[in-house]
């Protein structure tokens, strides 16, 4: 299987990154990619609510998640969108962040929704509060690809190696981590993270970025990392698509998910402990 990770640089309009996205999606399908994938926050990014509020879409109405769905199927190739702010009918008016899994028939395979909320001090200029905005999931999600297994988490959740190892024990050969990793974060923890995962559960972790600036209606703005990284099962880089928008096409050997397993079978290793 070739996979094509799709790295953006979207702004806050939905409109105006949706026809970029679909040139992108389409260049990895002409380079032969059979999985193609994009970063969290593909509809847009931005930090200001009430412009989010003016802009983003329920599930059922939102243009990019269409759009995208048509492009699976015209191409019939399996497309993971990273993510999509959406609205939700929550009473506190929180947005959700969902990942979906598009089949090659245009059909929703899978949702996952961000179970970990970035909320962190990265520095005093650097303050993000996502769940101020957007309500976390709750459900860990492996879909059934027929080439693979996949385990879907987005962003943050790389963070937390217990729910990729769950994934991992759960039937998961491939991990995506679509992200708009924070720039300073990233340059500090993003590579070093992914290969951990991979090397722990044996999976090939795809991660389609986010890169640059990106520039706000109604804020300041933030930059994020880039880098879209494609990990093998024992650690290697097999890719990284470095600071620019664009595609990076990488194949899998998805026999490597078995053979790293087999030689460090970690997996079946666990024992219970007590304390502390």
């Amino acid at each position: 299987m070739r996979a094509g990770l799709v790295q953006l640089n979207v702004g806050d309009d939905p409109a105006v990154n949706l026809p970029v996205t679909v040139d992108l999606v389409r260049r990895a399908v002409s380079g032969g990619a059979g999985f193609v994938l994009t970063p969290e926050c593909t509809n847009a990014l931005s930090g200001n609510r009430a412009h989010q509020r003016s802009v983003l879409r329920h599930e059922a109405d939102d243009p990019t998640l269409a759009a995208l769905r048509d492009e699976a199927a015209r191409a019939g190739v399996w497309l993971l969108i990273g993510s999509l702010g959406v609205l939700t009918h929550d009473a506190d008016g929180r947005f959700a962040n969902r990942s979906f899994l598009i089949g090659p028939g245009g059909e929703i395979v899978a949702r996952y929704d961000k179970i970990h909320m970035f909320d962190v001090n990265v520095s005093e200029a650097e303050i993000y509060r996502e769940s101020a905005g957007y309500r976390p999931g709750t459900a860990a999600v492996l879909a059934d690809a027929g080439f693979a297994k996949i385990g879907m988490t987005v962003c943050y959740d790389l963070r937390f190696a217990h729910l990729f190892r769950h994934l991992a024990k759960a039937g998961a050969q491939i991990l995506t981590v679509p992200a708009a990793f924070n720039h300073i974060t990233g340059a500090a923890h993003w590579e070093v993270l992914l290969r951990a995962r991979a090397i722990e559960t044996g999976c090939f972790v795809l991660a389609p970025a986010q890169t640059g600036f990106h520039a706000e209606t109604a804020g300041k703005g933030r930059r994020t990392f880039g880098h879209s990284l494609a990990v093998a099962p024992w650690g290697e880089v097999l890719a990284d698509a470095g600071t620019e928008p664009g595609v990076t096409l990488v194949d899998l050997d998805l026999s490597q998910v078995a053979t790293a397993r087999a030689r460090v079978p970690s997996l079946s290793h666990d024992r219970e402990f007590t304390g502390p």
